[in-house]
C-alpha cells in the first residue's frame, strides 16, 4: 500500500504529528513544515495529500489566520480531532532538572508553563521555532543543559528522557485540529457537522435571522468566528461550525442561507469529533 503524504505545522513528535498518526496510523509519509502557509503550499502543489492544522484552543482561542488560510485557498475540512495537550519537559538521558540551563521552545508553549518556571528561576527561557524540533535538535546535536517542552511522543522518537511530566499551568486544555485536502471529498453516512462561511449586508438584524434559520432548522451552533473583509471596510465574513442529527434538516437550513446570505460556502461537511 502506498504511504499517505500528510503535512503537519511543526516537526515529527510535535503534537500535529500525533494527531496524523491518530487518523492514518503509522503508515504515513509526514511532511514538516515550519509554518501553515508552507502547509498549504505543500498542498497546492501536490507534494502533499492530506494537511493536519490546528484551528483553535481553549486557552489561546481560535488561530484566526488560518480560517482565512482554508477560505482563500479553496481547501475542504474533511474531519476534526479534539487533541488533549500535555506539555513534557524533556532532555539528554543523565540529567536532571538542577543540570538544566536553558529551556527552548514555542512561545506558547513556554507561556502554558509559565508557573512551572517560576519554581525553577536558574532556568532560563529562550523562544524557538517549534516544541518538537527542539527536541529533534537536543537530540541529534546531543545539546546538555538544554530542554524542550514537547509531547511525550518526541522524546520517544528522539530518545530524551522526561524529566518532569505534566508541566502546563492548566490541566485542562485541548485543541481543535481539523484534517483538509484540495479535493471535495465523498460524503459519509456518518457526518454531521458542518463548517460554512457567509457575509451578511448591513441592514438591521441581518445576522440574528440566519442565527434563526440555523435553530430553525435544529442546527446547533458550536462556533462563530468572524473575520474582516479586507477589500471592503467594515464588513465582515462569518465562520461558523454546526452539529445536526439529520442530514435533511442541514440540506434544508443550508438551501434557506444561500438563498438569504453574501458569499456562501461550505468549508467542510464531515463527523464531529467530540466523543
Amino acid at each position: 500500500m502506498d504511504k499517505k503524504t500528510i503535512a503537519i505545522q511543526g516537526a515529527e513528535g510535535s503534537n500535529h504529528h500525533k494527531v496524523a498518526r491518530n487518523f492514518y496510523g503509522d503508515h504515513i509519509q509526514l511532511k514538516e513544515c515550519m509554518s501553515f502557509d508552507v502547509l498549504v503550499d505543500s498542498l497546492l502543489d501536490n507534494s502533499s495529500t492530506y494537511g493536519v492544522m490546528a484551528l483553535e484552543n481553549t486557552i489561546a482561542g481560535s488561530i484566526i489566520p488560518n480560517y482565512a488560510l482554508i477560505d482563500n485557498n479553496n481547501l475542504h475540512i474533511i474531519a476534526e480531532e479534539y487533541l488533549n495537550i500535555h506539555h513534557h519537559l524533556m532532555a539528554l538521558k543523565g540529567q536532571d532538572i538542577a543540570d538544566i540551563k536553558e529551556v527552548w521552545s514555542h512561545p506558547m508553549a513556554l507561556l502554558q508553563c509559565k508557573e512551572f518556571f517560576k519554581k525553577h528561576p536558574h532556568i532560563k527561557l529562550v523562544e524557538d521555532v517549534d516544541t518538537a524540533e527542539v527536541a529533534k535538535r537536543i537530540s541529534k546535536e546531543n545539546l546538555k543543559g538544554i530542554a524542550a517542552i514537547a509531547p511525550k511522543i518526541a522524546a520517544e522518537i528522539f530518545d530524551l528522557v522526561i524529566i518532569e511530566d505534566e508541566i502546563q499551568t492548566i490541566k485542562d486544555n485541548s485543541t481543535r485540529f481539523v484534517i483538509v485536502k484540495t479535493e471535495k471529498p465523498v460524503l459519509n453516512e456518518d457526518v454531521n457537522k458542518a463548517s460554512l462561511k457567509f457575509q451578511l449586508n448591513h441592514k438591521r438584524g441581518s445576522l440574528a435571522a440566519i442565527l434563526n434559520v440555523l435553530s430553525d432548522c435544529k442546527m446547533n451552533l458550536t462556533k462563530i468566528q468572524s473575520l474582516p473583509v479586507i477589500e471592503t471596510p467594515w464588513k465582515y465574513s462569518f465562520f461558523v461550525d454546526v452539529t445536526f442529527d439529520d442530514y435533511q434538516d442541514y440540506e434544508k437550513a443550508k438551501a434557506i442561507i444561500e438563498i438569504m446570505a453574501e458569499e456562501f460556502k461550505i468549508l467542510g461537511t464531515y463527523k464531529n469529533g467530540r466523543k
